[in-house]
């Protein structure tokens, strides 16, 4: 039983010793993003290590098995080396993914899920992308390696083993008793206690501020937690079916008298154009533009990367769960998104992606959306202009663009997707120096993209569509701002948004109605006078309602005219007058009771809306 007892004070070493590795990636974490993070707190300590010991326990289940299986074999010296590398090499992967994220959540803003990993497209993405971070950050994949090292040398031997002993019967009772002990132990550790259910993503709001979750969580466990549940809408019943129409209900029916006015319509979406990049020298000529356009100045995105905008902005649909709605087994839900909808009118459709084809599951929504075509790097035709990463440059994408759109019969329905502004944020060797740096690393590539949407309307212009079109222009998500309100969950979200048409002076004005992506599809339908009943989460800019809705690690958000509540664990936590309060620090949860009630009731009507829609394929009437 000696030897037993040194098995067991081996794996208690070697797991404690993993935990202490996930708390210095913690602070890591922290020291490298503290500028988009509040203070950190002892109960931020004590939450992280929760999850820590939740994440280890998981993971380390089988390797508890390994060390306490009874029976003699296990202290040969070859068994025991086994052992020890394939936990250092498994225990290492894991502590990879909360490295990259030290990185990655200054772009996403969320700790990393198994369906962000996995996402078909995303493993040519990485090919190209991944030694553009080592160049940029070198200093994480330095420290990572010394790390490395230092947890190899680190893990402790069972040394002093005797085999005299041969074992009895009674021998592996005791040692069977005790190894079901031990994975008993290391389960309630998972679960994160004896409470009901087990810890999960959400719960990360507990231990601080809604800024604070990702510093509270780590990654390993949200991939743990998303691949154990891929899928993690669950059908709520907040109130019964005639209740919950009365307080809300997706279905629009837009009714109007007068013809459809057929105009081309091209909704464009800028890779990383959040608000912080707006009207600071950078994007002259969007500045302009925005002069002649109907321009929401609260405009939001419905999440943090650009696979939740391409369904949000084009088929109303939000992704309100861990996984990304595009990455999910839901991605292949019927939907009747602007494609479908203006084909029946008699529009052709197209998507255009510069990419990679296949990049980020663009092409796969494609055709579940309904769009006739689909253009990406494969497609172009034109100078050589590959960015030696992912895909063509904008400039000369956008001209591709213009010219087939040219070639298309009108009307035409178009979207397109530009890359230049996303990371490694590669700009052609000719404009080096031409564009200004701006005060985030981002913004010299903002302001090339943005030169190179100067250049399309210039072709466009010259176009004989030109006139009888509307143009879209919206961001997919935010980039990493440099400014306290950038950091918050209001600021994380907000994104220019606004429509042009050249052919009419009234549609021009800055407003303050809260507008978000999902708002696009419904609002283009109402402009162009096409009768419908769709599902839509979203709402037409023509109607009076105020709200916006986005959802970020196990967070729900919600808007409404000048006062913002973040719902989490089912209840409100946090209320506040955003507008005024813009870094959110002056919560009103308990001083207005009746707006919190009156708010909470909405969101819950939304969740129970949205889940139960998704899980029942029911997007479409």
């Amino acid at each position: 039983m000696n030897n037993y007892k040194k098995s067991t004070s081996l794996f208690f070493k070697r797991f404690i010793l993993i935990i202490l590795m996930y708390q210095l990636s913690r602070v890591l974490f922290y020291l490298i993003n503290f500028k988009l993070l509040d203070t950190f707190t002892f109960q931020t300590f004590l939450g992280g290590l929760l999850f820590d010991f939740t994440a280890v326990s998981y993971i380390n289940l089988i390797f508890l098995i390994a060390h306490l299986i009874p029976g003699r074999f296990k202290y040969t010296n070859r068994y025991q080396l086994i052992v020890k590398i394939a936990y250092y090499l498994v225990n290492l992967l894991f502590i990879a993914t909360n490295f990259i994220d030290i990185i990655y959540y200054r772009f996403t803003g969320r700790r990393s899920t198994f369906g962000m990993i996995t996402a078909k497209g995303m493993q040519h993405e990485a090919i190209g992308l991944i030694p553009s971070f080592l160049q940029e950050f070198w200093y994480i994949a330095v420290v990572f390696i010394i790390l490395s090292i230092l947890l190899w040398k680190m893990i402790p031997d069972l040394n002093g083993t005797s085999f005299t002993k041969k074992l009895i019967k009674k021998d592996y009772y005791k040692k069977t008793v005790f190894l079901a002990v031990g994975v008993t132990l290391l389960m309630i550790l998972g679960r994160g206690g004896l409470q009901k259910k087990p810890i999960r993503i959400v719960d990360g709001i507990k231990f601080g501020s809604i800024t604070n979750t990702p510093l509270v969580l780590n990654t390993p466990f949200t991939i743990i937690k998303t691949f154990i549940k891929k899928d993690d809408l669950e059908k709520v019943s907040y109130f019964d079916s005639i209740e919950l129409k009365k307080i809300y209900s997706p279905v629009i029916s837009l009714k109007t008298t007068k013809t459809p006015d057929k105009k081309n319509v091209i909704v464009l979406i800028l890779e990383s154009f959040g608000n912080e990049n707006i009207g600071r020298g950078q994007t002259p000529f969007l500045d302009s533009l925005i002069t002649k356009s109907y321009y929401f100045k609260n405009g939001f995105a419905n999440g943090k990367v650009s696979i939740d905008a391409v369904p949000s902005i084009l088929s109303s649909v939000p992704s309100l769960m861990n996984n990304s709605f595009i990455s999910s087994s839901y991605s292949v839900n019927k939907i009747n998104g602007l494609p479908k909808i203006l084909k029946k009118e008699g529009y052709s459709t197209s998507f255009f992606h510069g990419a990679f084809n296949g990049s980020q599951n663009f092409d796969q929504y494609a055709k579940v959306a309904g769009f006739d075509q689909y253009y990406g790097k494969d497609q172009y035709i034109g100078p050589e202009a590959f960015d030696g990463k992912w895909g063509i440059f904008d400039e000369e994408f956008l001209q591709f663009f213009s010219s087939k759109l040219s070639s298309f019969q009108e009307p035409f329905f178009s979207s397109l997707f530009t890359i230049s502004s996303h990371n490694p944020y590669t700009i052609p060797k000719k404009y080096i120096r031409k564009f200004p740096k701006g005060t985030t690393r981002i913004q010299e590539s903002i302001a090339y993209t943005d030169y190179a949407l100067r250049r399309f309307f210039e072709t466009a212009k010259k176009q004989n569509w030109y006139k009888n079109t509307l143009f879209v222009i919206s961001a997919d998500h935010t980039s990493s701002g440099d400014r306290n309100t950038d950091k918050t969950n209001i600021g994380k979200f907000r994104i220019p948004i606004l429509f042009f048409d050249p052919s009419n002076p009234d549609l021009i004005g800055v407003h303050d109605k809260n507008f978000q992506q999902i708002d696009i599809m419904p609002s283009i339908l109402d402009y162009l006078n096409i009768k419908a009943e769709i599902v839509s989460f979203g709402k037409s800019y023509k109607v009076k309602d105020d709200f916006v809705v986005y959802y970020l690690e196990g967070t729900y958000h919600y808007i409404d005219g000048d006062f913002y509540l973040a719902f989490g664990n089912n209840k409100t936590i946090g209320f506040y007058k955003w507008k005024e309060d813009t870094l959110l620090k002056n919560n009103l949860m308990k001083r207005n009771t009746f707006k919190v009630k009156e708010a909470e009731k909405f969101i819950k009507a939304y969740i129970q809306s949205f889940n139960n829609r998704v899980i029942n394929n029911q997007l479409t009437l």
